[in-house]
């Protein structure tokens, strides 16, 4: 379970010190999981930022996407393995912040093609080659805009 704190950002945004109102982290799960479209953020080598839209699965606490290892995301990946991942929306959000790397595991690849086919109504299996990124959070930021300065909540993992 990640420890859950207030985001350090600067006082100008009035976030309210203290833990009421602070959300779960199954509030953050149950939209990563919920979610169609997903933002994907990395760098590129000379250091200007790279964003794109994904479909993806938030399962046993990580983010999985794929792409074609020929595309700008996943070469970034290969240079430089942190992304930011976020929610379409602005109301509700939540950005994942971490390390991405390739699933390797051909039975959990076998699981989560079943569950994409499932999720996007897309037949497609990630067993013989089709690369599988996984995105394992560090940090994840949530908030509710409406309330953000009482919503505003700071989730950081363990790092292993």
């Amino acid at each position: 379970m990640p420890e859950r704190a207030r985001p350090r950002f600067p006082s100008v945004y009035g976030i309210h010190e203290g833990a009421e109102g602070l959300l779960d982290w199954s509030w953050a799960e149950e939209r990563l999981g919920a979610a169609r479209n997903y933002w994907v953020c990395t760098s590129r080598p000379d250091g200007r930022p790279h964003a794109m839209p994904v479909w993806g699965l938030w399962h046993s606490g990580a983010f999985y996407f794929s792409s074609s290892p020929d595309s700008r995301k996943a070469r970034n990946l290969a240079a430089n393995p942190a992304v930011s991942v976020h929610l379409e929306s602005g109301d509700e959000v939540v950005i994942v912040d971490g390390l991405a790397s390739l699933e390797a595991d051909e039975e959990l690849l076998e699981q989560l093609g079943a569950e994409y086919t499932r999720k996007y109504s897309f037949e497609v299996s990630f067993t013989g080659g089709r690369p599988l990124h996984v995105v394992w959070p560090r940090v994840v930021y949530a908030w509710l805009e409406e309330d953000f300065p009482a919503t505003a909540t700071r989730f950081t993992f363990p790092a292993e």
